[in-house]
């Protein structure tokens, strides 16, 4: 079962149910394990140590204090805790990952991390401390310790931490002896970098269509031209993105009073922050894209290390680099941020008083600052956003006594990722807002299909603004018709499509 990014947590939590049931990839691999411990010659990790102590060999009653040690001493992350939601999905991946039987894991460790997931036991992980080379090993380790009966587990609300002890206690559950091959198992992984990246695109991929409807609003309260649009244009330019976006914005703007009131006005070219639209999202949309597929291929791959073969083989690799990752997160980093960084500009076109708008988007200026200071929020969001874009993939800090010479930083743009697509949310919310204040003053014309429908969603938790009020709230209130979704949604059920 291959899990996918627009289905990412229905799939996981039939993929958790199927391994619950069918165990076989695990006995199978965990029995080639068993059978190497009983031969005279090292195998990585499983009767050695670890990195730079490769050439350490440990025998006996050692194992299982060797891979408790190893969780113990890989528990050194620092920072704010990863959401709980993202730590839940790190749980279910390395579930998922381990099934695939190429790791070997003892059937014991792995029923107690299903039973975990099953009764959404989610550990508290630090999130920094990942350099992204043997994938996300601190990360990791804080996700095993409950497994020790050590750390910390989220509350029901992911809003406070429990200790692990108290919580196992509850559930009538002593902690279990990791054995030979588990700890390594469980700590080899980019789980981090793959669950940032997978929570971050899901919600990307109803963004990008709400960043286009949003533009149309724009575009109808600036009466900017339809022409740039045209399907003609963009088939000669034929990137995938940009066509799909024109023909959203097209299908939006449908029907559009607006339009055809000033379609023979004389206007020549609107500024390209209207008239670029398809090119800019679409060229977003064709980066996340390609981050999906990576974060997809990552998410049904093996990625610990050594690795075990059905015909006994195992085999020291180095599948738990997070170089793909790394890349692809850096990139979906800088392809959001562009929607953000055009949006702004829109926001900024809105309130300069043309083609009779009033100046600020309110008819008594000067008591009022009416919308001039959310535009400051969004600058000042687009700002960060270029810091937080520069690619943490193009560094590299030895570690492991220089066994562990090349390193992604994946985590660390992982991290940034979500910063980034939170500012882009904040900025087209603001954007939303202050469009639909603007199309007020086209009434009685009525906008396309589409952009009616998304007008009315903010007006029944906006009302239009005559005086200075309580920005903040207006901000929340759109943030919230982003997340919930439903505005998109409404206006895909009535458009019959939106790519």
């Amino acid at each position: 079962m291959n899990i996918t990014i627009p289905n990412l947590y229905n799939l996981l939590s039939e993929r958790i149910a199927a391994l619950k049931d069918d165990k076989s990839a695990i006995i199978g691999s965990r029995k080639i394990v068993e059978e190497a411990l009983s031969k005279d010659e090292p195998f990585y990790g499983i009767n050695t140590g670890f990195g730079a102590l490769a050439n350490k060999r440990v025998d006996g009653e050692q194992l299982k204090q060797l891979q408790r040690n190893l969780i113990l001493s890989h528990s050194v992350g620092v920072g704010d805790l990863v959401p709980k939601d993202i730590s839940r999905l790190m749980l279910q991946l390395k579930i998922h990952a381990l099934g695939l039987g190429n790791s070997g894991i003892s059937e014991t460790t792995f029923n107690r991390l299903i039973y975990f997931s099953e009764h959404d036991l989610i550990p508290a992980i630090p999130e920094k401390g990942s350099v992204g080379a043997s994938g996300d090993l601190a990360p990791l380790a804080h996700m095993s310790l409950p497994l020790l009966g050590l750390g910390d587990f989220w509350d029901e609300k992911g809003e406070e931490t429990r200790s692990a002890q108290e919580v196992l206690s509850e559930h009538d559950l002593d902690p279990i002896d990791l054995q030979a091959k588990d700890g390594l198992s469980l700590i080899n992984g980019t789980q981090l970098m793959s669950a940032y990246g997978a929570y971050v695109l899901e919600k990307s991929m109803a963004l990008a269509k709400a960043a286009d409807l949003i533009a149309a609003m724009s575009l109808e309260a600036l009466q900017g031209s339809i022409k740039p649009f045209d399907e003609r244009i963009h088939k000669i330019r034929p990137h995938k993105g940009q066509q799909h976006v024109a023909e959203n914005v097209r299908n939006l703007l449908a029907n559009s009073e607006i339009l055809e009131s000033h379609r023979n006005c004389g206007k020549v070219q609107d500024p390209y922050c209207l008239r670029c639209v398809p090119q800019v999202h679409g060229a977003s949309r064709d980066g996340l894209r390609y981050c999906t597929e990576t974060i997809e291929t990552e998410i049904n791959s093996v990625t610990d290390n050594p690795l075990v073969f059905e015909n006994g083989d195992i085999i020291s690799g180095g599948n738990f680099h997070g170089q793909p990752l790394a890349l692809a997160l850096d990139h979906a980093k800088i392809a959001l941020a562009e929607f953000a960084s055009i949006s702004e500009r829109r926001t900024y076109l809105l309130l300069e008083g043309h083609d009779g708008l009033p100046e600020l988007l309110m008819e008594e200026t000067g008591i009022n600052s009416g919308f001039m200071i959310p535009q400051y929020t969004s600058a000042a969001l687009v700002s960060e956003n270029k810091v937080l874009c520069h690619p943490s993939s193009v560094d590299s800090i030895p570690t492991s006594l220089g066994q562990e010479d090349h390193v992604s930083m994946g985590s660390i743009s992982a991290l940034k990722l979500l910063d980034v697509y939170q500012n882009v949310e904040q900025v087209l919310a603001i954007e939303l807002f202050t469009a639909a204040q603007a199309l007020d003053f086209r009434k009685p014309l009525r906008p396309g299909k589409g952009v009616a429908i998304a007008h009315e969603f903010v007006r029944d938790i906006i009302p239009h603004a005559d005086e200075d009020h309580y920005f903040k709230d207006d901000i929340n209130k759109a943030v919230s018709l982003l997340q919930n979704r439903q505005m998109v949604e409404a206006v895909e059920d009535e458009l019959r499509v939106l790519n």
